[in-house]
């Protein structure tokens, strides 16, 4: 545990969500001779959750985290956040939404209740580090790299943390190979949670209706509207900008002829922009929000992802004032959306991120 960079018997608070890769976090600390304390956030009402095993804060998974640290042997407490979790991620989704992004909450998690006010209480417990079970790797300096196994990397998710907090952060299963090896190490320390599926749903959303959710706090994003073309000819009307995303192409209701693709959503006006696919091909972003991890000059050569589940593509990366910044892609890129983020990396070292604005559309 020598990369942890930690010396034996550090008290180590650890994120504790129930899962296994938190359990398993705390398993590895407690094995190398830290002093652990694992905490576990209830972020919301968890009365319907509850009855959901694959949603990662439901109350279920408060008592699976209980159970781990009774089978290490470590404190654990729970920290009611619910009042900062709603205004920091569930209203500020419904807020994006409302303008026509496409929203990460697990990002803005991560930004604010997790390694903001978590790592607050951190410090205040006398910790000398937060531990999360977060699939990357980090260094002195600190600098943040990528998780060894490219299928599990979480970098994207973690662009938005600043040097500070990372030089308080450890991430124990940065350098797993594979989701087995950690399985296998909540297999040796005998964990209730070894066999645990993953989550998946938005946490929040224990329904997956998380349309509902944006129309009860932003009614707005509900109402009805047009769908137009690139010329704004109107092609048909829509239920509510809510339910749509930039590339969506089904549900559009729009009958035969050839395939049309969401490429832009208009929220003032309540307009469904839509268009053939090479429409939503994208070169230039802008970003707002930008975290720097980076060193060097304001303008660099970098590889960009601009959607989690997509590989890194070349780019040029400007860094502006204010926290603003602009990208130029190699080559376009489909499906960018205003909400979701830009991240940027060197080989494995990631350089940070912004949150997106807007994007040109690529002329053919």
């Amino acid at each position: 545990m020598t990369h942890l960079d930690l010396p034996k018997g550090s008290r180590v608070v650890v994120a504790m969500s129930g899962g296994v890769d938190s359990s398993a976090t705390a398993a590895l600390l407690a094995e190398a001779g830290h002093e652990v304390v694992g905490i576990t956030l209830r972020l919301y009402d968890h009365g319907a959750a509850i009855r959901r095993a694959n949603t990662c804060c439901a109350g279920k998974d408060i008592h699976d985290a209980r159970a781990v640290a009774d089978a290490l042997g470590i404190p654990h407490y729970v920290l009611d956040m619910a009042g900062a979790f709603k205004g920091d991620v569930v209203d500020r989704f419904a807020e994006s939404y409302a303008r026509g992004e496409t929203p990460i909450p697990c990002v803005l998690c991560n930004q604010t209740v997790k390694f903001r006010d978590l790592l607050a209480v951190a410090r205040d417990l006398g910790a000398a580090a937060l531990a999360t079970g977060h699939y990357v790797r980090r260094e002195p300096g600190p600098v943040m790299l990528t998780g060894s196994d490219p299928g599990r990397d979480q970098s994207y998710f973690l662009f938005a943390t600043t040097r500070e907090q990372l030089d308080f952060l450890r991430f124990p299963l940065g350098a797993m190979q594979s989701k087995d090896d950690t399985r296998a190490i909540a297999r040796r320390h005998a964990l209730p949670v070894a066999a645990k599926r993953d989550s998946q749903d938005i946490c929040f959303v224990p329904d997956g209706d998380y349309a509902a959710l944006v129309e009860r706090l932003r009614p707005e994003a509900a109402e009805p509207g047009e769908i137009v073309d690139l010329s704004g000819r109107v092609l048909g009307s829509h239920k509510g900008i809510v339910h749509y995303t930039i590339g969506q192409r089904k549900g559009l209701g729009l009958g035969g002829g050839a395939p049309l693709f969401v490429v832009a959503l208009e929220a003032a006006a309540r307009r469904v922009v839509v268009g053939p696919r090479h429409a939503l091909g994208r070169r230039e972003i802008a970003l707002r929000d930008v975290n720097w991890l980076g060193d060097g000059a304001l303008e660099q050569r970098v590889a960009v992802k601009v959607r989690s589940t997509r590989p890194p593509r070349p780019a040029v990366l400007r860094l502006g004032e204010g926290g603003t910044a602009t990208v130029t892609l190699d080559e376009s890129e489909e499906g960018v959306a205003p909400g979701q983020a830009c991240v940027f990396y060197r080989g494995e070292r990631v350089l940070g991120g912004g949150w997106i604005v807007s994007a040109e559309i690529t002329v053919p």
